[in-house]
């Protein structure tokens, strides 16, 4: 069975670091053969400096604005899923664009979640590792009342992301916006080769 996109339309991936936006965007952009993107990575490439590099040297004001622009550029691109930075969704602009080109979905964890799995990393340009869960608190405080406009909500706990995906499907399939085909041409199954027996040695008399 396949998964197919009945709009030409992008999957846009939105929420909090640390939540699973990439690896589900991976995942999913494979069950639904879609390209996948990562904006950060995209902004990375563009620039040609790391994302905490970027704060450190342009200042979160300029950095705002570049996400922004690399973010009309993807959500004016083709049909993909695209995983979002943790703040790109708080543009206006962005969210504007979005309503038209993509199917917007908010990967939600709760503070604790969230937390737990930044915790050491380094590369999060606002989560510093002393205060890492008082300032996920606050972030968590200013910024899901904006991805609460996302079109579809999905919780992100414990499990494997690939049970997070299905779920995830199975919420896009039942709004309609992708439905379950037959594969008319599924893989063979490889053939069974029956191991030949080597020949026992035989005993020294």
């Amino acid at each position: 069975m396949k998964q197919k996109l009945l709009e030409p339309k992008i999957i846009l991936l939105v929420g909090m670091m640390g939540v699973g936006k990439t690896s589900l965007g991976r995942i999913l952009s494979k069950k639904l053969q879609l390209p996948f993107y990562d904006s950060d990575k995209e902004i990375e490439k563009s620039t040609g400096f790391l994302i905490n590099e970027l704060f450190s040297k342009c200042g979160m004001e300029e950095f705002r604005l570049g996400e922004e622009r690399v973010m009309q550029r993807l959500l004016n691109g083709e049909p993909c899923v695209l995983s979002s930075g943790g703040g790109a969704f708080l543009s206006e602009k962005t969210r504007k664009l979005a309503s038209e080109k993509a199917i917007s979905i908010w990967i939600k964890a709760s503070s604790d979640v969230i937390s737990r799995r930044t915790q050491g990393r380094t590369h999060r340009p606002l989560v510093p590792a002393a205060d890492n869960h008082k300032t996920i608190e606050r972030l968590v405080h200013e910024r899901y009342p904006v991805y609460s406009e996302a079109d579809i909500m999905v919780e992100s706990f414990k499990e494997s992301p690939y049970r997070t995906v299905s779920r995830l499907l199975k919420e896009l399939e039942k709004r309609n916006i992708i439905e379950i085909v037959e594969d008319k041409n599924p893989a063979p199954f490889p053939k069974y080769k029956k191991k030949k027996r080597m020949p026992k040695p035989l005993r020294k008399k």
